[in-house]
């Protein structure tokens, strides 16, 4: 089990804190959504999310096959929706 603290800072910012590594990360609203785009939005984390895990995958499936994996990049593009609720509509 992962815990994962966070607090909201004030002006649509928020902090989150990987417990086992102490890591910290920051995230804002966007733009287009009253914030100042300072940071990775919530569903900018959810696009991220998706693109290293599967980058993650298959570096383990590489491992698995002693195969050595380099160079691998990736590209996520998120695109929200245009009506109320924002949600995401396709990554």
């Amino acid at each position: 089990m992962v815990e994962i603290t966070g607090k909201y800072q004030g002006n649509l910012h928020c902090s989150a804190r990987h417990g086992p590594s102490g890591s910290v990360l920051a995230t804002d609203a966007p733009k287009d959504n009253q914030g100042q785009g300072e940071a990775f939005s919530p569903t900018d984390l959810v696009a991220t999310a998706f693109a290293t895990c599967i980058a993650t995958t298959m570096a383990i499936a590489a491992r698995k096959h002693d195969v050595e994996l380099r160079g691998l990049e990736f590209k996520v593009t998120k695109e929200m929706t245009a009506d109320a609720p924002r949600r995401i509509a396709r990554l």
